[in-house]
């Protein structure tokens, strides 16, 4: 391995670390620094989505409704060709409930698998892709803010 791939492989971290934040802050004006404007994504074959602007609509649909979240993100992999940069990170997401649901959980451990592309303003998700491997818990929690408001 050598010092231009270890670079490759820290700003593509930093990314996806400004993306956990962004979920778990409910930062969405962040999430320009992350996905392209034009990103796809497929999350889980439940939601395929095309614009970042969907992309960042279906996430604050399913997170502004619980209560806290947290997404951690870890083993990233790397693979670059002179065309292609795709990496692999593990995602283990927690949520908790909210209103009448503040003492439900729910947790996902899954896969994102994103290819990326370098722009002016440094390294954006093209395309998205998550494989959900086990689910605990509740996932009625995941729901718009006016949801849990009125439970």
């Amino acid at each position: 391995m050598d010092i231009k791939q270890l670079l490759l492989e820290r700003e593509l971290n930093a990314v996806l670390s400004r993306y956990a934040r962004a979920c778990d802050q409910r930062d969405w004006a962040a999430m320009d620094d992350v996905f392209l404007q034009e990103a796809t994504a497929d999350y889980g074959g439940l939601h395929q989505l095309q614009g970042r602007g969907p992309i960042v609509a279906m996430i604050r649909v399913h997170l502004e409704g619980c209560g806290p979240s947290q997404h951690l993100l870890g083993n990233l992999l790397v693979e670059s060709s002179d065309s292609t940069i795709v990496s692999r990170i593990y995602v283990r997401a927690a949520h908790r409930g909210a209103g009448n649901m503040q003492g439900l959980t729910y947790e996902s451990l899954a896969e994102y698998q994103d290819r990326w592309v370098s722009t002016s303003d440094g390294w954006r998700i093209a395309h998205r892709r998550m494989d959900i491997s086990h689910e605990l818990g509740c996932r009625d929690i995941l729901r718009p803010a006016t949801e849990s408001a009125q439970g």
